[in-house]
């Protein structure tokens, strides 16, 4: 590729992995983002998000960029740094701007960007978990899912154009729905004044969960990572693994259900991230609906709202992208 004409890149910046594209808005409604170009990176391997997307670039074939932007967790400040628990290099859009030369490089809030492409993402790319195949209304759609952390947006429709509320829900208290996970609360408040949602909803989480179990059932833990405990689980090898599962898909369902009666949503639930694709049958057995239903006299309420397991692996890239064309569109 040597001309790129008006294309940029966008990129996803996880905890883990960050996933970069060089995309090109389109003339087509039903897909007005094209992918040019897609990689994907581990975070461990670089000393920086500017190496990873110097890296990207070079792979252009000389085709010369200068826009950009980046979906990140975090909460910035305004001196355009970015406060952020989940990755392992500090955030400076304005720093990357000049080492890159880029005339435009933005920041966006990483589910926030999600939500720019899962409120449109095509039926073949979702699973329905609960609720109508549709709305029965137009309103709030929330957007979620358990990575290193656990993000949330709101898509709010607004006429033309749709405004997206980022949230920090991750860092909302914790809160227990029954008599062992008040058991694993309380276990957890030993070593910590505050236990957010995502010290359990996420995939650290999930090893947190898991330790907490195993400390609450006096047993030892022996798997280092949220894949062994998973994989333990699905197979049937670890009983307690497989309880840990299902607590995490308890919590998530409540947790969800909560949300989604905060923010009055009505135009549908739809929960991303890296883990969930990865359990999908365990989650669609477990109690995740359930839990979320289980919200008294509003169960008939979210009885009503669809909520869909969104599984497109690079929509976090088309959200920063689209956001990004309607923000340019806007300015």
């Amino acid at each position: 590729m040597t001309h790129a004409g008006d294309a940029f890149i966008a990129a996803d910046v996880g905890g883990t992995h960050v996933r970069i594209g060089l995309v090109r808005g389109s003339a087509d409604p039903a897909a007005p983002v094209s992918v040019l170009d897609y990689r994907k990176y581990a975070c461990a391997d670089y000393p920086a998000l500017a190496d990873i997307l110097q890296d990207f670039l070079s792979h252009l074939g000389g085709a010369r960029i200068t826009r950009g932007v980046i979906a990140s967790a975090g909460y910035p400040l305004e001196d355009g740094t970015v406060i952020t628990n989940n990755l392992p290099w500090r955030l400076s859009p304005a720093q990357i701007r000049e080492q890159l030369g880029f005339d435009d490089f933005r920041l966006v809030n990483d589910f926030e960007a999600v939500a720019h492409a899962s409120a449109q993402v095509d039926a073949s790319q979702v699973l329905q978990l609960t609720g109508p195949s549709a709305a029965p209304a137009r309103g709030p759609t929330l957007i979620l899912g358990p990575g290193t952390g656990l993000g949330a947006a709101v898509w709010i429709p607004t006429g033309k154009r749709a405004v997206v509320l980022a949230t920090e829900a991750g860092q909302a208290a914790l809160t227990a729905g029954n008599a062992l996970e008040m058991a694993l609360l309380t276990e957890m408040l030993k070593t910590r004044a505050h236990v957010p949602v995502e010290y359990a909803l996420s995939g650290p989480g999930l090893m947190n969960l898991h330790a907490t179990l195993c400390a609450v059932r006096g047993q030892a833990n022996p798997h280092t990572t949220p894949g062994e405990i998973t994989a333990a689980a699905l197979d049937g090898s670890d009983p307690l693994a497989r309880e840990s599962l299902d607590v995490f898909c308890g919590l998530l369902g409540s947790v969800v259900g909560d949300m989604a009666l905060l923010y009055g949503v009505q135009g549908g639930v739809y929960l991303a991230g890296g883990i969930l694709p990865k359990i999908r049958d365990f989650l669609i057995g477990s109690s995740f609906v359930p839990r979320f239903l289980n919200k008294g006299s509003m169960r008939e309420a979210l009885e009503r709202i669809p909520v869909k397991l969104v599984e497109h692996g690079q929509l976090g890239v088309i959200g920063a992208a689209r956001w990004y064309l309607d923000q340019r569109n806007g300015d």
